[in-house]
Order: structure tokens, then sequence, then C-alpha cells
């Protein structure tokens, strides 16, 4: 009976007609996919276009830029900071989870709409005031924090503290927590969805690979992100009504005592970090998932060990909660709950050790079609396992303590968090255009774009390594003035180049995102031979996705290479006289 009452409050939406409803307040749930995603792309180029910025200054430090000028020391960490939030929140998660999970999981698990339709459009909505506020921290008087995108106590709890500092990080703060109001609304209704809405025979063991991962993801979310809005208003608390959750007695700033008592640093970062590490694989999570379907799909094979994958996707988010001590081992922790963190941290390696050999099954004797999306694809397995590799270095106390304020650490996230995200984002981009537009991507202008980036990506991160074992801090604005570092000068002007490369890359993306929207080659319904129910329906689908039919899933979602069947491939909703894999 309460799944009729779920069905029934879906159905309860009409289709929109005016332009209005059907395209700014939209109540469906693929409008408000593309919503997020055109988000994200803002976010990413203003986030991109920071580090720029900083690569340039890093460079060429007394360099008079067009409009900005000179790049000041403090101008430098507010664009670090600001360049690492725009990235984490509006890029990583907005995409991956509430871009392409709005779009597709309906559809997959053959839902007319997610649970609660506005709900979801509020949750966009807020999450759009929320990158309003963080962009207005720019333009305000003292400019944007400098803090880093870890808000760091004290330094972000006493607006003395320095330049960007005042009403720049109270919006700084009051962003991420509108920010995280949104992903909490989101999580709910991607958790709903997936539970109540699944078509008749989607058994949990039926579910793409891609809707376990937002699945996951919105769980993390809901746990990890509370905590962060709670710990923000203590923060703005703080700041604003002179409360000491994080600010220590005794402590003079700029040669003021500073009135407070009491409060811990270390509260804020053991509260951050409890949402930072999960945060992690918030972003990477549906990357894994993205990459799943289209490895399977390209490789013509079901996918190697799926619950092996749904075990393991499960062993991440759960272990992902039990970690976030290893980014304190600086804090003068007790080195009995830095052995705990660091043997706990190297578990988590089992899973995603699984994971990658699964995807390599996957691939291994298939009959790869190398299209874009396949090469994104591995591209985005090629950078989690460099990325993952040095993993294992950080979680060890002894060798973390040595590395932890160096590139080493930058080259590190930026490789597994960073751009191998966003590879999972292209590989999704790529292979759910047709589907969400009806036209095809250039596929020449795909692949160029794909060789640039990849390469470019290598190009910028891996050096990075060599530069935090040589000792190279992070976070100097300048190195003219580091006698030791004056070597390493012309490693960070190969970087530089390789990023002025891989961000021109970029535009081809653009270019071609935009041109196919409206003059690429008409899409069927099905153009990479796929199994999964969003290939059912006509591209782009109707406004209840199935027209009026209610799916019936009868087969798992990876059914390539059936023995016997008329095509190398068995749809999820097909009435197929050959028995398939599951």
């Amino acid at each position: 009976m309460s799944e009729v009452h779920a069905e029934a409050a879906v159905h309860a939406h009409a289709a929109p007609t005016g332009f209005i409803r059907k395209y700014i307040f939209s109540l469906d749930h693929k409008v408000i996919g593309i919503q997020y995603y055109f988000l994200a792309l803002v976010a990413v180029f203003v986030g991109m276009f920071l580090s720029l910025l900083m690569r340039i200054h890093l460079v060429w430090p007394m360099a008079h830029l067009p409009l900005l000028g000179e790049i000041k020391p403090e101008t430098y960490l507010t664009l670090l900071t600001m360049h690492g939030t725009i990235m984490v929140f509006f890029v990583l998660t907005t995409a991956p989870q509430s871009g392409f999970g709005n779009y597709v999981l309906p559809i997959q698990i053959g839902a007319p709409d997610m649970a609660f339709p506005v709900l979801n459009m509020l949750s966009f909505w807020t999450t759009f005031l929320s990158f309003v506020i963080m962009l207005a921290a720019f333009f305000v008087e003292g400019g944007a924090p400098l803090h880093g995108w870890t808000g760091y106590a004290p330094l972000s709890a006493i607006p003395s503290a320095g330049p960007g500092q005042t009403l720049g990080a109270d919006l700084w703060i009051i962003s991420i927590a509108v920010f995280c109001a949104a992903s909490l609304m989101g999580a709910l209704n991607f958790i709903t969805t997936t539970l109540d809405l699944r078509a008749r025979g989607m058994s949990l063991m039926r579910l793409p690979l891609t809707c376990w991962s937002w699945f996951i993801t919105a769980i993390l979310g809901l746990l990890a992100f509370g905590v962060l809005a709670a710990a923000g208003i203590l923060l703005l608390l703080d700041r604003n009504v002179g409360t000491s959750f994080f600010v220590p007695g005794g402590l003079v700033m700029t040669g003021v005592p500073v009135k407070h008592q009491g409060g811990s640093p270390l509260l804020w970062q053991h509260l951050f970090w409890f949402f930072g590490h999960p945060e992690v694989y918030i972003a990477i999570l549906p990357g894994m998932g993205v990459a799943s379907q289209v490895l399977s799909t390209f490789s013509r094979k079901p996918i190697f060990g799926y619950r092996a994958m749904v075990y393991a996707m499960l062993s991440i988010g759960i272990l992902g909660f039990v970690v976030w001590g290893h980014h304190m081992f600086m804090s003068g922790m007790s080195p009995y709950s830095a052995f705990a963190f660091s043997v706990m941290t190297m578990a988590i390696g089992v899973p995603s050790a699984i994971k990658t050999f699964n995807w390599l099954g996957t691939i291994w004797r298939g009959r790869v079609r190398f299209y874009t999306p396949m090469l994104f694809a591995i591209g985005f397995v090629s950078l989690f396992v460099s990325g993952g590799l040095s993993g294992p270095f950080l979680a060890q106390p002894q060798l973390d303590i040595n590395l932890h304020d160096t590139y080493f650490v930058v080259a590190h996230f930026h490789l597994i968090m960073g751009v191998a995200a966003i590879f999972g984002i292209f590989a999704g981009t790529y292979y759910w255009f047709p589907k969400m537009f009806g036209r095809m991507m250039n596929e020449r202008l795909g692949q160029a774009h794909f060789w640039l980036t990849f390469i470019g990506t290598y190009a910028i991160f891996m050096p990075m390594h060599y530069l935090g074992i040589a000792g190279h801090p992070r976070r100097y604005s300048q190195l003219t003035e580091v006698k030791f570092l004056e070597p390493l000068m012309s490693l960070q002007e190969f970087i530089t180049i390789a990023a002025l490369i891989t961000i021109g890359a970029q535009i081809i993306f653009v270019i071609n995102l935009f041109w196919s929207m409206f003059k690429g080659a008409k899409a069927t319904a099905n153009p990479w031979e796929a199994t999964t129910l969003e290939w059912t329906v006509p591209s782009p689908p109707p406004h209840d996705n199935f027209g009026g039919r209610v799916p019936v899933v009868r087969h798992g979602p990876y059914e390539y290479a059936v023995p016997g069947a008329a095509r190398d491939y068995v749809m999820q909703n097909e009435e197929s006289t050959v028995p398939a894999h599951s």
C-alpha cells in the first residue's frame, strides 16, 4: 500500500507548460539534474581560473595582470582558499551526485521522478544560493577569506586574524552551512527514491552500480554534512557572539590579547575531518559507479564480480567514517591513536584494490570499443590507481609528518579526489549526453579533449610528488626568497606550462558540449547498445520518463555477451527467451 501512495505522490505534478515552471523552478528531475550540471560547469571554470592565477604567481611573482595587478601573498592565500572550496563543494560534490544522479537515477530504477520533487527543486536553488554567497565573499570589504578550504581555527575563528577574515569569512561559513542544508535535502531524496520507487523486478542486486554509488554517497552525505553544518554554526558563534568553542584562552593576535577562553582548535579539526574524509568518497564514489557502467558497456562484458563491487563500495563508505584522524597526525595525537587510524586507513586499500581488480577483469578479453566515454573511464581507473598508490605513504604517521606540509599531499589528493572524479564526470558527460540532449557529441573533439587532458594531468601532478619528497612546502605564495627552493623553480615552470595547456584543452570540451547540443548528429534511443533502463526510452526521455508505461525488470544490469542471444546484449526489461547471466 505504501508503494502505491509513494507512486501516486510523484505523479502528482503534471507536465509544465510555462517557461519559468519548465526551465527555472522545474520539478522535473531531469531539468534539475541539468541545472546542477551547469552550475558545476560554471563553478569549475571559476575554480580553474583561480588555480591559473596561482600558477602564474608562483613562477612570475612580479607579473602585473590585466585588471588584477600584482598578486600579493595574502591574495594568493585567498585564491588558494576559494579554489579549494569551490572545487570541492560546487564541482566534485555537485556534478557527479546531484547532476548525473538527479537525471539518471529515477530512470535507471524505473521511476517517473524523484520521491520528493518539490524538495528536489528546493535543494538545487539552495545550492545555487550557497554558490552566490560564496562568490559574494570576493566583493565585500576585505575580500574573500585566506584560512584555507579546511577553515582551521583559531585563524578562521578570529575576525582580526588578517584581511578577508571579517565579512568575507562570515560569508564563507554561511555559504558552507547553506550548502550543507541543500545536501541534506538531496541526500534524503536519493535514499527514499532508491528504496521506495524501484520498478517491479528491480531488486537491490539488479541495481546498476551507478545507483549503488549514488545511494551510498547519499548516506555518507546525510551523516557527514550535518556535522559540518553544526561545526559551521559554532564557528559563526565564536566569531560573532563571543563563545569559545574553538579559540583557546591566552591567545595574543597581532599583539592584542584575544578575549576568549577554554576553546579547542583541535575540536574544529575533529569535526571538520569527520566530514572531510567521507567527503573524499562523496566525490569519488559516483565516479566509481560511472566507470563501472561505462567499462562494462564498452567492453561488451558483464561487470566482473558485481556483488564484490557492491560490498566494496559499502565497505569504503563505512571505513570512510573511522579514518579522519589520519589528517591530524601533525596535531600531536597519541601514538596509539595514530597507529589505530593508520591501520584503519590501510584497510581501506582492500576494497579499493578489489574494485580496481574487477575493473581490469571487466576489460580483460573484452571486445573493447574505444569511444570517448570509455577513454575517460579508463583514465579514471588510471588516475585512481596512480593517486591511490601514494595513500599508504601518507597513512604512516612517521612518513606523513615529513610529507604532510609538502607538494606530495597536493599531488595525492588532486589525483585521487580531484582529477579522477573529474574524469568520472567527463565519462558520464560523454556517455549520457545523447540521452540528455538527444544528440551525439563530436567524437574527434572528444578524443582530442581526452588525450590532452590525460597527458596534461600527469604532467602537472606527477612532478609534484618529486617536489614534495624534495621538501617543497605547499601554501608558499612565491619561491624567490627561499634559497633551497631555487633548483626546483624549473619544475614549477614546467607544471605551470602543463597547466596552461590542460586548461586550454577544456575549451575544446566546452565547444564540443554547446555545439553538439544544437548541431550534433541525432541520437537514437540506445546509441551505445547498453542494457539499463534509461536506454529503453527516447532520447531525450518524455516528462514522466516512460510515457505512461511501468517497466518491469527481468535481468541484471550488465547482460552482455549472453550465449545464444540474438544480439550481444539483453536489456533489463527485455522478455528474452535466452537465460541471462543473472
